[in-house]
Formats: C-alpha cells, sequence, structure tokens
C-alpha cells in the first residue's frame, strides 16, 4: 500500500508471547507482521516485523474516538484529515527471542506495550521488555490492554491496577493504558489518538551524512532468474539521519567476514543504492523515520538469510568505528529477567561468555578483564558503534539468553 507521505516515527511494540501484539498491529495496518513460514506455523513472532499506517482525523468526532487509519469516517462516512504515517516495529515476546527485540528496540522513537488483560501483569517477558525499553532510553510509551473483550468488568479493572502499578515500580509514571481488542478492532481509535499525544515525530538532522542501521536483508530473486535480470542484495533498515538518495554511494561496516592465513576477519565493503522503498512505494530519496528498503549493487547471496544484519550503512568516511574488544562501563540487575522466581545476577566473571546488543548488531563476547564498573571483552564478531553507545548485556540462564545488565561503550 502507498501512503501520503513516508513513514515519520518508529514505534516498537513490546510484551510477553501470546499477548497478541501482531494482531494489534494488523487490526490498525491491515498486514500480519509474521510472515516467515515459521513463524505462520507458530503463531508467534520470531523475527523483526515491519507494517506502515496513515493515521486520518475525524474532525466531526470527539476526542479520543476521533483518530483512523483510515481515509474514510466509519461513523460519519465523511473524509478524514491526513495526520501522518507511522512504522510498526514488532518485537518477538518469546524469551529465547530476546536478542532480536532487543535489536529493533534501539531504533524505537516510542512504544506500545502490548498486555493480555487475562493474564496476571506482569507476565516474564513483560518485565524483562520493560527493563530493555528503560535500558535504551524509550520514554514514549502507552500500554493497549488486549483482549479485553474475553474477561470481565472487575477482571479488566484488575488487571488495570496491575500493570499500573507495575510501570510505576518500573519507573515509568502515567503511563496511559487503553482497553482494546486486537481481534475485533475495537478501541484502535482511542490507541491512535494516544499514539498522537504520547509519541510525538522527533527532530530528525538531514543535514549529516546517512546513516542506517541494517535490520534485515534479503537475495530477492526467485530461483531460475537470468543472470541480466538479477538484482543485487536488498537491505533494510531505519535511517537515523541524513538523506539516502538513488545513486549513492555506501559503505557498509563491519562489513562481510572473510577467512585470512587461517582465521576470520571482517572487512567493510561499498556499494550503490540502485532503488529504494519506503512508504509503501519506490522513492528516488528516503528520510529517517520508519523502514527503508534498499535495493544495491552487492552480490545478491551477500543478503540471504540476514546476511548483512547488523552492519551499519552510510556514507564512506563518516561512519562509526569498528569494535573487535570493547570496553563497558556497564551496571547489573539484582534479578535475572524473565524466569521463574528470584534467580540473582551473579558478578561477571573472567572467561565467561556473553551476548551484546549495540543497535542492530547482536556479538558474543568472552571477558578478559573486569573491574567494578568496566568490563573488557573480546568480541566473536565486531561491531560498528560510537563511543558512548548503549549496549544491552544478557548471560545464558537455563535454555535461553537473558538480560542480566548494560553498559555503555567507554572505549577498547
Amino acid at each position: 500500500m502507498a501512503f501520503p507521505k513516508q513513514p515519520e516515527v518508529n514505534i516498537g511494540t513490546l510484551g510477553h508471547v501470546d499477548n497478541g501484539k501482531s494482531t494489534v498491529v494488523q487490526s490498525i495496518t491491515g498486514v500480519w507482521t509474521g510472515r516467515h513460514s515459521e513463524e505462520l506455523k507458530r503463531g508467534i513472532t520470531i523475527r523483526l516485523g515491519y507494517a506502515d499506517a496513515a493515521i486520518y482525523r475525524c474532525h466531526r468526532c470527539h476526542e479520543p474516538f476521533n483518530n483512523y487509519p483510515s481515509k474514510t469516517c466509519p461513523v460519519h462516512g465523511s473524509e478524514n484529515e491526513f495526520v501522518r504515517v507511522v512504522s510498526f516495529i514488532d518485537c518477538p515476546g518469546h524469551h529465547s527471542l530476546m536478542v532480536t527485540m532487543l535489536s529493533g528496540a534501539a531504533l524505537f522513537d516510542g512504544a506500545v506495550f502490548v498486555a493480555d488483560a487475562r493474564q496476571t501483569f506482569p507476565q516474564p517477558q513483560d518485565s524483562e521488555h520493560l527493563q530493555a525499553a528503560r535500558i535504551l532510553g524509550i520514554k514514549n510509551m502507552i500500554v493497549a490492554q488486549n483482549k479485553i473483550d474475553l474477561v470481565s468488568r472487575e477482571r479488566a479493572l484488575e488487571n488495570y491496577r496491575e500493570i499500573t502499578a507495575h510501570f510505576e515500580r518500573s519507573g515509568f509514571e502515567s503511563v496511559p493504558v487503553i482497553p482494546v481488542s486486537g481481534q475485533h478492532s475495537v478501541g484502535i481509535d482511542v490507541l491512535l489518538t494516544a499514539i498522537e499525544k504520547v509519541i510525538p515525530t522527533p527532530q530528525r538532522d538531514l543535514s549529516t551524512p546517512v546513516r542506517m542501521p541494517v535490520l534485515r536483508s534479503f537475495d530477492v530473486n526467485v530461483p531460475g532468474t537470468p543472470a541480466k535480470l538479477m538484482k543485487g542484495a536488498v537491505i533494510g533498515g531505519s535511517i537515523v539521519h541524513g538523506v539516502m538518495s538513488v545513486g549513492d554511494e555506501l559503505e557498509l561496516v563491519p562489513g562481510i567476514a572473510k577467512v585470512k592465513q587461517g582465521r576470520t576477519v571482517y572487512e567493510p565493503v561499498s556499494t550503490e543504492v540502485t532503488s529504494l522503498m519506503a512508504g509503501g512505494k519506490r522513492v528516488e530519496k528516503a528520510y529517517p523515520g520508519g523502514l527503508t528498503g534498499v535495493e544495491t549493487t552487492l552480490d545478491p547471496a551477500l543478503g540471504k538469510g540476514d546476511g548483512l544484519v547488523g552492519n551499519i550503512a552510510g556514507a564512506a568516511g563518516s561512519l562509526p568505528p569498528v569494535w573487535n574488544t570493547i570496553t563497558l562501563e556497564y551496571s547489573l540487575f539484582e534479578k535475572v529477567l524473565g524466569v521463574e522466581g528470584d534467580v540473582v545476577v551473579k558478578q561477571l566473571a573472567e572467561k565467561e561468555v556473553l551476548v551484546v546488543n549495540v543497535l542492530s548488531a547482536v556479538s558474543s563476547g568472552v571477558v578478559v578483564k573486569r573491574g567494578q564498573s568496566l568490563v573488557e571483552l573480546q568480541l566473536t564478531r565486531p561491531v560498528a558503534a560510537d563511543p558512548g553507545s548503549k549496549v544491552a548485556i544478557s548471560r545464558k540462564v537455563g535454555t535461553g539468553w537473558r538480560l542480566i545488565g548494560y553498559g555503555k561503550i567507554v572505549g577498547s
């Protein structure tokens, strides 16, 4: 679907698996974000899902029932006024996919936290997602109290109290809670009004060189495509600053893996932008906010299966440094998030393996030196990031990687 403008803001969806995040997004956008075959089979989001929606306002309807995802008012049949286009990033809620969620959350301008009114709040991944939002500085947040059609009034009020109490304990005050039914598209008008009030379009810097963390990558060629008709690898992400144009020369860092003298090294790779997709249509220029698809001249095999995820794309000479070893100023939580019971977070140990998330990059690293507030990690895969970038730290607990702390890059 083509929209009146390109998306201007990134809105994440957070919450425990089965809370109905994808259903709420579908009720707004008309798009089911879990399009991967395994997602369709299992009914959960595995990869980051994306969907855009235009918001329109009816001046005949009374607030907060006056914002709709359609040009025509469903109440009066009159034409609504276009407001803006937003882009939803639907994150997986299953504990084993927490690192995927963190990759997307780094680019949120705000979030809709989806809760299940039937379940006691918080469920395990509710707490984990809320801590991740706090770590990454996501302040503009709304709760969609979903599945309201399946509970009594008394249970809905009890769940509301559970939600508000936990958000306040977690440092989020005055977060609006909007009762909705994603399955029946009830309350979506009020939810869109809350989005308009709580998640503004941020100021974007268009004057600096373009930069885009790569969130997805694809080979779009079907089997049997003749060589002369082959398209290059496609990368997808959200531009954080600058403007990208067809014909631009881009560099990707850390780049691609190569084996030299028996060891794997990463080397930057250069390419050209051959086409751009934003807001559901081909464009000559793409701007910050929303999600942009970039067709390149790179070998399509490089993009297959998200092979280029974790790179930063932008103008050569303007990209962040690449770290093989990083020093973090870090803090640990008191308790492990997302597990049953109270599991204390033990201090980091030398030679321990951790997983770190920096923007869209995920890497594991071995602790080579640890102090009271600083830790040095030798990474298995380098990351590109500016000093001061926020880092989420996860540890293997039981069968999955669990969020145990956070930090920022201070050097190597």
